[in-house]
């Protein structure tokens, strides 16, 4: 059987990424082959400094323009970033050279070569600059996603925040019905497209027990409301729930997925439940993009020492 090959962006070159991913591939075996986008010399570089030995093949990044292409375990696609160091600090140097890694995955995505995508952490505020509150939002940008929605994926429960990387004074103006039930919508088809299931979801309210001392009350017209619409269109829906609750033993498990309004509401206790086990994927896209669930940690450069389960679990997900 031939397996489509796994696209992986590395992102940010001084970050963990090259560590893990070494640490991933070599103590599994993956069905599907890899393309790695990155600098070769960067990659072999940070290879040598943590004592690692790869086995790979070198794809031109237009390989798709011949019909004889095979592919390797592992496949790298160079893209030139000059540093002399090994490691060194996160800096806007890198921008471009991560651009024309994205380039060339998009690209690799629209021809329809693959539909499984990777990439690696990034530095929000050294690549995007404000431009994007997240990678979600840049990948949707590029593909002229409409519709999307961020998922933190756990085999025993998931979460999905209606609102992404925003500071938290902004949260309240940026929930909608009409943004709830967008979100539910495109979960729900996810699901049922990749687990063939039903899926059951809590959603949180915003405010502290779901009240407010405030005339207009968001849980009530606005979560309530977005609720009571889709439970009428049947959709396994239910809330909103206090969110200093809802993650409880006894709560958490009549749900496959909870719902909340913004990012730290349910990623926080999701990564305080199963650490480095979850996996980000945003869904809506015309492929499938998976990245680890953590980013750059530039204070573990160098160190040998990284967690790989994030990475290794994102590859998996997408050997298929």
């Amino acid at each position: 059987m031939n397996f489509k090959p796994i696209v992986i962006v590395a992102g940010e070159p001084n970050s963990i990424f090259f560590e893990i991913f070494l640490k991933a591939f070599k103590e599994n075996k993956f069905r599907s082959p890899i393309i790695l986008i990155c600098s070769k010399s960067l990659f072999l570089k940070q290879a040598k400094s943590l004592k690692q030995r790869i086995v790979y093949s070198e794809l031109k990044s237009n390989f798709f323009l011949s019909k004889n292409y095979n592919f390797e375990k592992l496949n790298i696609i160079d893209v030139k970033y000059t540093q002399r160091k090994s490691f060194d600090k996160i800096s806007s140097k890198s921008n471009n050279y991560i651009h024309k890694c994205f380039e060339i995955g998009l690209k690799i995505m629209d021809k329809k070569i693959t539909d499984k995508f990777i990439n690696g952490p990034i530095s929000k505020k050294s690549f995007l600059k404000n431009k994007f509150s997240g990678i979600t939002e840049y990948l949707a940008y590029k593909t002229k996603t409409k519709d999307f929605a961020m998922l933190i994926y756990h085999k025993n429960l998931s979460v999905a925040p209606v609102t992404t990387h925003i500071p938290i004074r902004h949260v309240a103006q940026k929930i909608s019905k009409t943004d709830i039930v967008k979100k539910v919508k495109i979960i729900s088809n996810f699901w049922k497209d990749k687990f063939k299931l039903k899926i059951k979801i809590g959603v949180t309210g915003l405010n502290p027990h779901c009240e407010s001392s405030d005339q207009f009350n968001e849980d009530k017209n606005i979560v309530l409301s977005a609720v009571n619409y889709l439970k009428k269109r049947n959709y396994n829906i239910s809330g909103p729930f206090a969110a200093d609750t809802i993650f409880t033993k006894n709560n958490r498990k009549k749900f496959q997925l909870i719902l909340g309004m913004y990012h730290d509401q349910v990623l926080t206790p999701i990564k305080t439940l199963f650490e480095y086990d979850p996996i980000n994927i945003t869904i809506g896209l015309p492929f499938v993009r998976v990245s680890p669930d953590h980013g750059p940690n530039e204070n573990m450069l160098g160190k040998n020492s990284s967690n790989y389960t994030s990475i290794l679990n994102s590859i998996l997900f997408l050997d298929y």
